[in-house]
Parts: structure tokens; C-alpha cells; sequence
């Protein structure tokens, strides 16, 4: 219990002040920001702060900290620790600058703010990469959620492909129709819902918590789990948003269009990830604590063991209402993953988005490539399984590019070695994701890497620090070029 309350302490503490102290390389000022610049009545719309908050919040926090975390959790309560201080110090960090680089960039999307900080080269790559993690990240996020309602409210009688369908056709209307008349119309009241079940599980977590400290130790049944999925780079990568998550780049330009003010920035930012923290921890306790008490979810998927979890801490009706939250999760990341998806590749395509019938022509191939995944997916779990692998660790190669952009970005705004606060993290989880695609093979239990058969986890270090080696020297050496004019 100590971990766990200790935990949301300091990420409580982290944006009280090292979000200040981050917020102060880049103060806000009264400059226009897109919604006030350029306002096109469909993307940059202005908003209210406290909805801007809550549509960041929904979009970043999608099944990742709650799924992410019931698998990453079996690395051991360490993750307790771990999750707090790398959403402070990276996952925070890394939602800020993307953010406020897109906000004084008139609502640039990820691959226009790589393309200018990375170079053209680099960004050719990512563009490719970016769009396979979104389309990924929609498939995933329709997939979870329609799972959860077949399995929790239709046990005798499948209803997967008709949850499907309109799960489906909610993100297609999402993402085609302005901002504001469906994602701000109707996520305050998903909003509500959130909050409401992450309290619920919180109160009867920290209730049995107390009285039976024991549930919130290592569980036996981890070593196996452990012994196939070392905790460097596995951890970071199985816990693809709880930490910090590329996915979150895409998703700040589409708030960063509707802010009226730079002076929102850190709240919205940096603070709903510090929120999307604590979901996680939460989440991570609760799967700690039924790994303790009903061993065998231990062989279950991160779906199933999730229902269980609500049905045991809060029985069949509360429950269902927070399963209804993580529903709410889902389905509020997938429709903006579809979103910036058609975002950005209007914008790479140069394709105006004002005029409905080219909305839909832009989303038309883009539908066509998750109905092809989602068929794939359900093949069996092994699919499913895979399907999140690839999305996890394309997840985390975003969030690495992400901080390497913002590094360039400080240096070029002569902020010199304050731009460690982005370089750092960068560096961390670059050699993550280097030593994962290199060490990863089908027969360690994991997806295809870069190499067949893996390499040995000693060599794949080697060369994962050698590539770290070469991607900040290029960093460093486009920090040096003439400064943006938007800074």
C-alpha cells in the first residue's frame, strides 16, 4: 500500500513542480494560438479550458494505462515505482512540448513537427511508421472495448461484430464531423463516467488494500512471466502509455488547435498525463491485487482479467458501470487516433479538410486498412496479442522521435543544456526501443524484430547504444541550425 499511495503522491508533486520548472523553458505568452489565428470551424475551434482538459485526457488515456499495466504489472510491484517518476520526468515532459511545438506551429501534426526538427530524410520513414501505429491503435481500440461488451453484458449470446460495427461507425462520424459537435459535445459526459469508475475501484482497491496487505505483494506466479520478458526493455514497452506513450504526439495537435491560450498549456498537457498516471497506478494495483487473490488470471488476457477485476472488487452492477469507463477509454482514443490519422495525411497530401466530401475521401483508404487489421486480429489471440506487440513498440519509437524533435527544437531556441529535460528521456527511450526490435524474435515469445532469431541480449545492448550514440549526434547537430521562426 505504501508504494501505491506513496506513487500517486509524487506524481502529484511532480506537476506542482517540475511541471512549473517545464513550463518556464518555454513561459507562455499572449501571442494568438490556431483556434484564434485561423479558426476553420472544423479542427481549430476554440474551446473552454476545462473541456480541452478533459478531451486531452480522454484522447491520451486510452486502454494503454489500464491493459498495459494489468500485463505490466507482472514484472513485479517495482512497476509502482516505476510508473510515477517516468510519467513525471519523460510521459509529462514529452505531452507538454507536444503540444506547445504544434500550438506555436499553427496546429502542426507529428510528422510536419519531425520533418522540421528531424529532417525531411527521417520524417519519410516516421510518416510511414506514425500511420501504422494509428491504424493500429484504432483496431486495438475498437477491439478491446467490443470485447468488453460481449464478455460483460452478453455472456450467453455474442455481440463482437455488431460492438464492432458501431464502435466503428462512432469513430468514422468522430473524426469526419467538426470537433466540436460530437468529440466536445459528448465527452463530458464520458468524462463523468471515467471519473466515476476510476473512484470506484480506487475506494475498494485501498479498502482491501488495508485490510489485507499481503494482495499488493509479488505474486509467485510472476517468475514465469518474468523469466521470457527481462524488465529492461520489456517494462517500457508493454506499458505503452502509463510511462509514456508516442501515441500522446498525435493526439496533443488535435487539442493544441482548440486552446485559446498558451497559458492552458501546462494544465492540459503535462497535467493529464500526470492524471493518465494515476489511472495507471490504480489500474496496476487493482491487477497486482487479483493476481494475489485468483492466481489463475495469470493466463487470462489483459481484457478478461480487467473484467474480472471490476467484478470482484465492485460486483456485477458497480462493476459494469466501470467497465463502462474503460469502454469510455477506449472508444475516446480510437475515434482521435482516427482522426489525426486523417490529419495527417491531409496535411502530407496537402488534401483541405474544410470541405466535407474531401474529409471523406481522405478517411475512405484509411477505413479500408482497419476493416483488413481487424479481420486479422480476430483470428485468434495470438493474433490480438501480436497486434498490441507491434503497436506498442511503433508506440514507443514515436515518443522516441518526439523527444529528439523537442531536443532540437530547445536547442534551436538557444535554451543550450536546459535541453536536457527532453534530451535525456529521448536518449532513455531510444536505447528501449533499439534494444527491443533487436532482441525481439517470434521464438522469445515476442514479435518479428529486426534481426531473425533475435540477438543475444548483451549484443542487442551493444547496439542499441550505438544507434543512441549516432541518433544524438544528429540531434545535437540540428540543434545548431538557424533558429524557428515560431518560437
Amino acid at each position: 500500500m505504501t508504494w501505491f499511495l506513496g506513487g500517486i503522491a509524487f506524481l502529484a508533486l511532480g506537476y506542482f513542480t517540475y511541471g512549473k520548472f517545464v513550463e518556464r523553458l518555454i513561459p507562455p505568452d499572449d501571442r494568438a494560438t490556431p483556434c484564434v489565428a485561423h479558426p476553420d470551424g472544423v479542427d481549430c475551434v476554440p474551446l473552454p479550458k476545462w473541456k480541452n482538459m478533459l478531451i486531452q485526457l480522454l484522447n491520451i488515456a486510452g486502454v494503454g494505462p489500464v491493459i498495459g499495466v494489468i500485463l505490466g504489472i507482472k514484472f513485479g510491484k517495482v512497476a509502482l515505482l516505476i510508473i510515477p517518476v517516468g510519467c513525471v520526468f519523460m510521459g509529462a515532459v514529452h505531452d507538454f512540448f507536444a503540444g506547445m511545438i504544434s500550438m506555436r506551429s499553427n496546429g502542426a501534426n507529428m510528422p510536419r513537427m519531425v520533418r522540421e526538427h528531424l529532417g525531411s530524410a527521417y520524417a519519410a520513414v516516421f510518416g510511414w511508421i506514425m500511420m501504422a501505429a494509428l491504424l493500429l491503435c484504432v483496431t486495438v481500440f475498437i477491439n478491446t472495448p467490443a470485447t468488453l461488451i460481449d464478455r460483460q453484458w452478453f455472456p450467453e449470446v455474442s455481440v463482437f461484430w455488431w460492438s464492432v460495427v458501431l464502435i466503428f461507425a462512432y469513430y468514422v462520424a468522430a473524426t469526419l464531423f467538426p470537433i466540436d459537435a460530437i468529440i466536445g459535445r459528448f465527452y463530458p459526459i464520458f468524462g463523468a463516467l471515467l471519473v466515476l469508475g476510476t473512484l470506484a475501484i480506487s475506494v475498494a482497491l485501498v479498502a482491501a488494500g488495508f485490510a489485507h496487505p499481503e494482495i499488493l505483494n509479488d505474486c509467485a506466479g510472476f517468475a514465469s512471466y518474468q523469466a521470457t520478458n527481462p524488465l529492461f526493455p520489456c517494462l517500457f514497452v508493454t506499458i505503452a502509455c502509463g510511462i509514456i506513450s508516442g501515441f500522446h504526439a498525435t493526439q496533443s495537435p488535435i487539442v493544441a488547435r482548440t486552446c485559446r491560450s498558451e497559458r492552458e498549456a501546462r494544465a492540459t498537457f503535462f497535467g493529464m498525463m500526470i492524471a493518465e498516471g494515476v489511472i495507471a497506478m490504480v489500474w496496476a494495483a487493482a491487477a497486482l491485487a487479483i493476481y494475489n487473490l485468483k492466481p489463475e488470471n495469470l493466463s487470462l488476457t489483459g481484457p478478461l482479467v480487467l473484467g474480472n477485476i471490476a467484478r470482484h472488487f465492485l460486483g456485477p452492477w458497480m462493476g459494469g458501470v466501470t467497465v463502462v469507463a474503460i469502454v469510455v477509454l477506449a472508444i475516446t482514443s480510437g475515434d482521435t487516433a482516427l482522426r489525426s490519422a486523417r490529419l495527417s495525411l491531409a496535411e502530407e497530401l496537402k488534401v483541405d479538410q474544410v470541405n466535407v466530401g474531401k474529409r471523406i475521401l481522405t478517411c475512405l483508404p484509411l477505413a479500408a486498412v482497419v476493416v483488413g487489421l481487424l479481420a486479422w486480429s480476430n483470428r485468434d489471440a495470438k493474433s490480438f496479442g501480436h497486434l498490441w506487440n507491434y503497436f506498442a513498440w511503433m508506440n514507443q519509437l514515436l515518443s522516441t522521435s518526439m523527444l529528439f524533435a523537442a531536443t532540437v527544437w530547445l536547442l534551436r531556441l538557444g535554451r543550450g543544456r536546459k535541453a536536457l529535460v527532453t534530451l535525456l528521456p529521448g536518449v532513455f527511450m531510444c536505447l528501449v526501443i533499439t534494444t527491443f526490435i533487436l532482441w525481439a524474435s517470434p521464438e522469445k515469445g515476442q514479435v518479428w524484430g529486426l534481426v531473425p532469431g533475435g540477438l543475444p541480449m548483451p549484443a542487442a545492448l551493444a547496439g542499441a547504444a550505438l544507434v543512441t550514440a549516432v541518433a544524438v549526434f544528429c540531434v545535437l547537430r540540428a540543434g545548431r541550425a538557424a533558429r524557428p521562426t515560431e518560437g
